[in-house]
């Protein structure tokens, strides 16, 4: 069997950019939900699509804020966007999806939890992370554990992780933390950017290894002296960021993966989420109903 895990957080902000604008009965926005809705209904009528469970950011703020007071938060998020959260779970477990909807933790790690756990079950045999997020990109495991882009329909294995990002799966924390991490509210530390990043990293392997003197690397980066005296004089921060980067792997979600199988939509659900939003012709689309 093959594991779909979707990133719901980034799937609605896929919806809210890429969906028209509608209002319900009461005004209120709920285009972005019928997206979601949509897309996550043609992802289901895929027959290689047998277990699957979405992860949503039920609010933005996690863990990582009293970490580190510049990291992301829901500032600057549209309010319409915003209030369609939970309107986006409700979407997802009326389509027989497993939710998981994160509070301390973010829909992220999640994301990489259950796939460090699906990873292990020999029953399993594919983990596919439905997200391009570039975070992600740390839980691939040779081609056991893919992340997909549905958009461009592109799997990222381990392969294609060295290639895009010039470093394997396991530095990536150490990438984003050097380079920075804009939509995460990561800075980064100045001077290293995405080349500069990877190709020492693609030496050392982590932040901790990288010598202080950049007369000592044994790689040849233009302006080694400039990036190793910014690293140097700014360890800790790397450090931090890397953390803020990593994601965790020990939320506990499930026992066994028969809690995941998709055994159809909840009729009753879907239609009445389906009338709440005015989507009319998702019901008579529906491939499979449970009940």
């Amino acid at each position: 069997m093959r594991a779909h895990l979707i990133d719901g957080t980034y799937e609605l902000f896929r919806a809210w950019f890429g969906s028209p604008s509608a209002r319900d009965a009461h005004g209120r926005e709920v285009g972005a939900t019928r997206g979601f809705l949509s897309s996550l209904h043609a992802l289901l009528r895929d027959e290689s699509v047998t277990h699957v469970a979405c992860a949503f950011d039920h609010v933005i703020e996690s863990f990582r804020n009293r970490l580190f007071d510049g990291y992301k938060t829901g500032a600057g998020i549209e309010p319409e966007l915003l209030a369609q959260f939970d309107l986006a779970e409700r979407a997802a477990a009326a389509l027989g999806v497993v939710v998981w909807p994160m509070i301390e933790l973010e829909a992220d790690d999640a994301l990489a939890s259950a796939a460090h756990t699906l990873a292990q079950d020999p029953r399993v045999e594919q983990v596919v992370i439905c997200s391009p997020d570039k975070d992600l990109a740390q839980c691939v495991v040779g081609e056991r554990v893919v992340c997909l882009d549905r958009v461009r329909k592109r799997v990222l294995d381990e392969a294609g992780v060295r290639e895009r990002f010039g470093v394997p799966p396991g530095s990536i924390p150490d990438y984003l933390g050097l380079m920075g991490d804009d939509a995460d509210g990561i800075p980064g530390i100045p001077r290293w950017g995405a080349r500069s990043a990877a190709a020492v990293l693609a030496r050392y392997g982590s932040i901790e290894a990288i010598p202080d003197d950049g007369a000592a690397w044994d790689v040849t980066v233009r302006g080694a002296a400039t990036l190793a005296r910014e690293l140097t004089a700014r360890r800790d921060e790397a450090r931090l960021y890397k953390a803020l980067a990593t994601l965790r792997r020990d939320a506990n979600l499930f026992e066994h993966v028969e809690e995941l199988e998709w055994r159809g939509a909840d009729r009753t659900l879907t239609e009445s989420l389906c009338s709440e939003i005015g989507e009319r012709s998702l019901p008579a689309r529906v491939v499979r109903w449970r009940n």
